[in-house]
């Protein structure tokens, strides 16, 4: 299959770009610098310039022919979010999202792909209790769960014979950074433990099956919303005993809310709170997780950093 990539440089996309080429795929990337974007991807994929994603739509001649598209462009949501720094986190999903449904829906028939994978957030639900949600629970009404309410109302507002996927995407267990990046220094020196009293459930899922699950959707029927979360949801106490066991460290020196909101303000919230999110249709469409469980997914992480 030829898949177009937007955000392909960052740790989902180089991930996802490798297992693509990997099983013979070919891969287009759309990168804002397309020097720096094949200077990043190498072989892994063709590069071509989209230099305004938040201003027009993607070429055409990228776009035209080919199979399907995972759209993974956006701003960090990981830091402090100021009000500029609000409007560029929304700009960067919302706003590209918008151009590039536009420039989708712009191709003739024959030359539009007949997939989008759009990326989406368990910011979806909001703050919540240790109630299970699946992809029917409703939204929340918080900045993060109007952004991604917005992000994937773009995304689904496409031709009608493109099938669309959301992937609501958890906290990704990456060795290459990520939340857990910023977990790691503490926690090798003995400085880890549970936050905020540690209640809160972490919707988390090793890298691997982000790009397994998003690789299912393109491959099969899945439409709509899908939760790209591990099948078994911890608490964050759970996750730094967890992650404190592959460390061979102890992990119960607590981290006091009020300590993460003098950091990171209102950004805080997505830490100090969480969601207990199911993967609940891509469980019931036959995916094989490869980490369910999060010991095992920690020490896969911790022994390719």
């Amino acid at each position: 299959m030829r898949i177009v990539v937007t955000g392909a440089t960052g740790t989902i996309g180089r991930a996802l770009a490798e297992a693509l080429t990997g099983r013979g795929d070919q891969v287009v990337a759309l990168s804002r610098d397309e020097a720096r974007g094949q200077d990043a991807l190498g072989s892994r994929a063709e590069v071509r310039a989209w230099a305004h994603p938040t201003e027009e739509p993607p070429p055409a001649e990228a776009l035209a022919g080919a199979d399907a598209v995972v759209n993974l462009i956006g701003e960090p949501i990981a830091q402090r979010w100021s009000d500029d720094a609000k409007h560029r986190i929304r700009d960067s999903r919302v706003r590209a999202t918008c151009q590039l449904v536009e420039g989708l829906g712009a191709l003739p028939d024959d030359q539009r792909p007949g997939v989008l994978v759009s990326q989406s957030a368990t910011g979806y639900y909001g703050r919540s209790d240790d109630r299970p949600l699946d992809e029917t629970a409703p939204v929340g009404s918080d900045f993060l769960a109007e952004l991604v309410l917005a992000w994937e109302r773009e995304a689904l507002a496409g031709p009608a014979r493109m099938r669309t996927v959301v992937t609501r995407t958890g906290v990704v267990l990456s060795p290459s950074g990520g939340a857990l990046g910023q977990m790691l220094p503490f926690f090798k020196l003995g400085l880890g433990g549970p936050v905020a009293g540690g209640h809160q459930y972490v919707p988390w899922i090793h890298l691997d099956d982000v790009v397994g699950g998003i690789i299912h959707c393109l491959d099969g029927r899945l439409d709509g919303a899908v939760n790209l979360t591990a099948p078994n949801p911890v608490t964050n106490a759970e996750l730094s005993k967890a992650l404190g066991q592959a460390l061979h460290r102890p992990a119960v020196l607590p981290v006091p809310a009020f300590g993460l909101k003098l950091l990171y303000g209102e950004m805080a919230t997505i830490v100090i709170t969480g969601q207990r999110v199911i993967p609940a249709a891509l469980e019931r469409d036959g995916y094989r997780f490869r980490h369910p469980e999060v010991g095992d997914a920690l020490r896969d992480v911790l022994g390719r950093s």
